[in-house]
């Protein structure tokens, strides 16, 4: 098939990469415009531009799905679209360009986790287990019948490692769905089930409660971790914590918010117990070893928790 691929953070170039590999034709690759990046604000292509021109793929950049990008995407007249994180919703007169539709690879078993954020929340929530799902685009919020869809563990440490993971293990489903579209044997089902939502992570999101139980706050700064980053107050300052992970039987006593060394390890008081954390990032500092951290400080108890928006 001819087929335009729209995508723009690293995590979709495993698919990009994937149907480049395969029997179907690339007409071209539609990703975001470059975008300012770090302190300096250094204007940086998307990393699937950057796949894309390595590949010696044509590239249409726009924010919008509309206008000359719809014009230009008519004039392409390919069969289907496939679609990874590109950034921008898709209407009626974009979905209309591709004989076939569009395609999209989204990282949860639909209709769990519909929307921006599924393995951030999924985390959040606790998962064990998730996945992902080809479905077609329509008009609502990941809301098309599934062509096809894996169930995967969520037991990654951080978001970086489960989206990475996913992304390596998806690619493949979505050439296999766009190989069933290909041969006219496709099977589109409708979702079933009580959908769940995935809206987009905020900061306040990432305010750790260390009076909630440890597996809670676990399984928040997973979710959390390593963007916007997991964090705390000291003293009315935002404070970073990495690595957070199940504390063997810790005896030493201590108070909610407290961080200590027990046993050459550094331990946070949570609301039933003690977890593990690798490495802080006081604020304006860069991160540093949680030994190096209370080195010179003594044990650190963190400002109780509160529900404002910082």
């Amino acid at each position: 098939m001819d087929i335009v691929f729209a995508g723009t953070p690293d995590v979709a170039v495993p698919a990009l990469e994937a149907l480049a590999e395969s029997d179907h034709r690339i007409r071209a690759v539609l990703t975001r415009p470059d975008a300012p990046v770090g302190r300096k604000r250094v204007l940086t292509p998307s990393p699937v531009k950057t796949r894309a021109l390595e590949l010696g793929l044509p590239v249409i950049e726009a924010s919008r799905l509309r206008g000359d990008v719809i014009s230009q995407l008519r004039q392409l007249d390919v069969d289907a679209v496939a679609v990874v994180a590109f950034g921008a919703i898709a209407g009626p007169a974009a979905l209309g360009t591709a004989r076939l539709g569009w395609f999209n690879l989204h990282f949860s078993l639909l209709p769990a986790y519909r929307g921006a954020a599924p393995i951030q929340r999924a985390l959040i929530g606790g998962e064990t287990t998730s996945g992902v799902s080809v479905f077609r685009i329509d008009e609502g919020m990941d809301t098309g019948p599934v062509l096809r869809r894996l169930e995967l563990p969520l037991d990654h440490p951080d978001v970086a490692t489960a989206l990475e993971d996913y992304a390596r293990r998806g690619a493949p489903e979505l050439v296999a769905a766009f190989d069933e579209l290909a041969a006219g044997t496709a099977a589109e089902t409708p979702q079933t089930g009580e959908p769940s939502h995935a809206e987009k992570i905020t900061v306040t999101d990432a305010h750790l409660d260390l009076s909630a139980p440890a597996a809670q706050v676990i399984d928040r700064a997973r979710g959390t971790s390593p963007a916007p980053g997991p964090w705390v107050e000291l003293d009315g300052k935002r404070t970073k914590l990495f690595g957070l992970t199940p504390a063997p039987e810790v005896t030493a006593s201590g108070t909610v918010g407290e961080l200590t060394t027990w046993q050459q390890q550094q331990v946070l008081r949570c609301g039933d117990g003690w977890v593990l954390v690798d490495e802080v990032q006081p604020f304006g500092k860069p991160r540093m070893n949680a030994a190096d951290f209370l080195r010179g400080r003594g044990d650190v108890t963190f400002d109780p928790y509160t529900d404002e928006e910082s």
